[in-house]
């Protein structure tokens, strides 16, 4: 059983694709600054990215893997996609 299971859940097609693509990578881990609507500056790690991407709906899921997969295909960093994804974080937050 995956270690990223939740729920003692199998894992889903999606994160079988997903840890097996992070794993192929090796990508750093990557922090950025990000700032807040009230100037408050919020630290999120590539790490924080990957648990929500991993927690969303499975519609948005499938939008993120055509997302990661036009990338990699123009051989893209995927971690820019992952910082745009923090600013979303942070703007929900």
């Amino acid at each position: 059983m995956s270690k990223n299971t939740i729920n003692n859940k199998k894992p889903s097609a999606f994160i079988k694709w997903f840890e097996t693509f992070l794993d192929e990578k090796n990508l750093p881990l990557q922090l950025w600054e990000i700032e807040g609507e009230e100037g408050n500056v919020h630290l999120i790690d590539s790490g924080v990215v990957i648990t929500n991407i991993k927690m969303c709906h499975p519609n948005d899921q499938a939008k993120i893997k055509d997302t990661i997969v036009k990338i990699d295909y123009i051989n893209g960093d995927v971690n820019h996609y992952f910082h745009h994804l923090a600013k979303g974080l942070v703007a929900n937050y």
